[in-house]
């Protein structure tokens, strides 16, 4: 008969070090599982303990190599519910193909909902993740989602700063919400920044709209991939008159050179969340903050378990 309140959390390769800090906080030891690879590259999993009624987590970002982790996901959800775990609740810290969720041209994919269809395949009864790129993510899925916030974590790093006249950056029209909530909590100004985005990966930066002289500057997005957009922003705040300029963001992409063009720009930080594991080119540097959101998704993953509202964690 099954245990009241059983949970097991395992990991994928994607993330074993943000698992681990959420196994220590839930006070567990993550579950048993090999994850190899066949000789062509195919992926063999195979799960070394039982699990029949068990309320099961996935730890697996969609980071760096992004189809390889996914495949990977799917794989590890198949077998659980193969195995007769009783809920599979797929913890994706970053959600890939989150920005390309509508038809933004004809003939296009709408590749974030192709990954939703394919995890409820899979077997995920329950997604917990953390700043879609688009909350409205979430109406792709059948199954209930959570949809995390990195913003109080990395509001709290920025209020010791104790920076004054600050100005919260949005750095597109459409992070404008997310930027307004993030003033609001740190008691700074607005502003947004006029961006036209010619080709994916590509942005041309067109005015500062908002009171930026003279003032500390922190510019907010949900992730920071290629670094483009960023040092372009970074570079149109300076000639806009402003003084310390930092950046926050919960996904720590870096793709290409980005590391390289940060490090060589004004930006004073970067600060970002453990959802993805930051590069080790950027670790050496100083100019990258890294903060842990492990205690933010173990406190979420104990309350889905014992059935208790995780509402309180979206504030």
């Amino acid at each position: 008969m099954k245990r009241e309140n059983t949970m097991k959390v395992f990991s994928g390769s994607s993330n074993p070090a943000l698992a681990q800090e959420v196994a220590d906080f839930l006070k567990i030891e993550l579950g048993k599982c090999v994850l190899e690879r066949f000789s062509d590259g195919e992926i063999h999993f195979y799960i070394d303990e039982n699990v029949r009624g068990e309320d099961v987590f996935i730890i697996q970002s969609g980071n760096q190599d992004a189809n390889f982790h996914m495949m990977e996901l799917f794989i590890m959800m198949d077998a659980f519910k193969r195995a007769s775990a009783e809920r599979i609740t797929a913890v994706i810290p970053y959600y890939c193909y989150a920005r390309q969720d509508w038809k933004d041209k004809p003939r296009v994919p709408l590749s974030a909902r192709l990954i939703a269809d394919l995890m409820e395949a899979a077997g995920a009864t329950r997604i917990l993740t953390m700043d879609l790129h688009s909350p409205q993510i979430q109406g792709f899925f059948s199954v209930p989602v959570d949809n995390l916030r990195a913003g109080p974590v990395l509001a709290n790093y920025l209020q010791n700063l104790d920076l004054e006249d600050l100005t919260v950056v949005s750095p597109d029209a459409g992070g404008v919400e997310r930027a307004r909530v993030f003033a609001k909590r740190v008691s700074a100004e607005l502003a947004i920044i006029d961006k036209r985005r010619p080709a994916p990966n590509v942005a041309k930066i067109l005015h500062v709209i908002g009171e930026v002289k003279d003032r500390d500057v922190v510019i907010l997005d949900d992730m920071v991939d290629t670094g483009g957009t960023l040092v372009q922003t970074v570079k149109a705040l300076k000639r806009e008159g402003a003084k310390k300029v930092y950046a926050a963001c919960s996904h720590a992409i870096l793709s290409g050179q980005a590391v390289d063009k940060i490090v060589n720009s004004e930006l004073e930080n970067l600060i970002v969340t453990n959802t993805i594991p930051l590069r080790e080119n950027a670790q050496s540097s100083q100019k990258f903050v890294t903060l842990s959101v492990a205690p933010l998704f173990g406190e979420a993953i104990r309350r889905i378990n014992k059935g208790y509202s995780v509402s309180s964690l979206f504030v």
